[in-house]
């Protein structure tokens, strides 16, 4: 099979910059989250940075399907380690690390999922596409990107924002709200002391 005719033009080229240059923030970022264990600091950060990336997902979303130079994804050398970065996020994360969500809308099947894992699949397959940047290869980086977002991180990308926005919805929302059976003690009180006056 031929290669696919593949041009990069220089749009191409500043807008794969634009996204090596998120995903490069990005990745730091997680580390540097990871690294520092700090569980309460943490989950606001993670959220910032889930957006952003998010962005740079449905910047790559909505442009034309790039296609790469071949059939085969070139050779660009062994994954990078992510399980340590994994084994950290959830030492860090705790109680909160697991959590439900909906894969797909259209098919309401909950499934259940740990967010240390969903980060590191995240940024294992940006890692990917950034290997292929850096070894000059822009068109696969492109399409990598794009394909990794639609078929796997854009969706656990999404589950993550929503359950990091939770956590912290619940940390400012909650509060401790009167049973009815402590109004109902309320109440009978008031009227315990309204018939002694009488």
């Amino acid at each position: 099979m031929t290669d696919a005719p593949t041009t990069t033009g220089t749009t191409d080229l500043d807008f794969a910059q634009q996204i090596c240059d998120q995903v490069e923030t990005f990745l730091l970022a997680l580390r540097e989250i990871a690294r520092e264990n700090d569980g309460g600091r943490a989950v606001s950060l993670l959220l910032l940075e889930i957006s952003q990336i998010l962005l740079a997902g449905a910047r790559l979303g909505a442009q034309r399907d790039f296609t790469p130079r071949s059939e085969y994804q070139p050779d660009v050398g062994p994954e990078a380690d992510l399980d340590g970065l994994r084994l950290r996020l959830a030492g860090m994360l705790g109680d909160v690390d697991t959590y439900s969500f909906v894969f797909d809308p259209y098919v309401p099947d909950m499934a259940e999922s740990q967010l240390s894992d969903d980060l590191t699949s995240i940024a294992s397959d940006l890692e990917n596409g950034l290997r292929h940047y850096r070894n000059g290869d822009i068109a696969e980086a492109l399409w990598w990107w794009q394909f990794s977002y639609v078929s796997n991180w854009g969706n656990l990308a999404g589950a993550t924002l929503n359950a990091l926005l939770s956590i912290v919805s619940h940390d400012r929302l909650d509060a401790e709200f009167p049973t009815e059976a402590s109004q109902i003690e309320a109440a009978e009180a008031v009227l315990d002391v309204d018939e002694t006056d009488d």
